[in-house]
């Protein structure tokens, strides 16, 4: 089994990395410059091989180092995140949304939050892999799917799926709106990860002729193109309900899609939870457009 080198020879070699200088290095760690440059050369001398060139002006990473370097940086890293869920800061919310519901509902929505709740560090994780409530340190999270969830949670429906065509004017200007469906078929679709256009186009009773048109793999984007006014996209209601309202964009046609993956927030159901978590998820629910 390779020896494990000294944790405190790793976390100088780790700062000292960060900033190619070891003086910079003994200022972060609170110690003397020759504390840590003393650290990395026990680390080289345990490990046989060189991690930085020192030069005149500081440091740099021979090439061994730097892919090293990187490894390290990687696990103390994870280091700071198991500890801080194992003791987490008062006032911290962690909240586990997709890339999507970040950028087009949550972030605009954000400011009415800080207002109200400004002593709340609320922090954002954006991604669409399913978070970990223990592992990650998640507090809440909001998913598109359908239920059941699981026994262990506790679960708050926000947002219905209802699926609409929109268009920046510009796309639409020549047409009279609500569009035809023959004319809706002959303008540039966009597409994203969730593939509704067959659907939408099937109840309508008629086929694309718009092109290929653009595919994109996050609705988000779908929605970015469609503000610029590159195709129609299919979108749920209440993340272009502001962009309608500045007349960003425009519903295109009045006929919906309504699908049975809606939006819901996700909390553990057990422990109380902390004034501060309780204080996002009634803001949250408070902000819900369910029928």
């Amino acid at each position: 089994m390779t020896q494990v080198p000294s944790l405190n020879g790793l976390r100088a070699f780790e700062v000292a990395g960060r900033h190619l200088n070891f003086r910079a290095a003994a200022e972060e760690l609170g110690v003397t410059q020759g504390a840590v440059a003393q650290q990395v050369r026990q680390l080289e001398a345990q490990l046989g091989i060189p991690l930085f060139e020192r030069l005149s002006k500081g440091l740099a990473f021979t090439s061994s180092g730097r892919s090293y370097h990187g490894r390290i940086a990687t696990a103390f890293e994870e280091l700071r995140a198991a500890t801080a869920t194992l003791r987490p800061e008062p006032g911290r919310v962690l909240v586990s949304v997709t890339p999507t519901f970040a950028a087009k509902w949550l972030i605009p929505n954000l400011p009415d939050f800080s207002a109200t709740h400004p002593q709340i560090d609320l922090q954002i994780l954006a991604t669409e892999k399913i978070s970990n409530f223990h592992g990650d340190g998640i507090d809440v999270a909001i998913r598109q799917g359908k239920p059941p969830f699981g026994a262990a949670l506790d679960v708050v429906r926000l947002f219905r799926q209802e699926i609409i065509a929109v268009a920046a004017p510009s796309l639409v200007a020549q047409h009279r709106l609500p569009l035809t469906p023959e004319a809706l078929s002959q303008l540039p679709k966009l597409h994203d990860a969730h593939n509704l256009w067959p659907v939408f186009l099937k109840n309508l009773k008629i086929e694309d002729h718009g092109g290929h048109g653009l595919r994109l793999n996050q609705t988000a984007l779908t929605i970015d193109a469609a503000l610029s006014g590159q195709g129609v996209a299919l979108v749920s209601s209440f993340l272009v309900k502001r962009d309608i309202a500045a007349n960003h964009l425009v519903q295109v046609i009045s006929e919906t899609l309504t699908g049975d993956q809606h939006f819901y927030m996700l909390t553990m159901r057990g422990p109380k939870r902390s004034s501060s978590s309780q204080a996002v998820v009634e803001w949250f629910a408070a902000k819900a457009e369910y029928p």
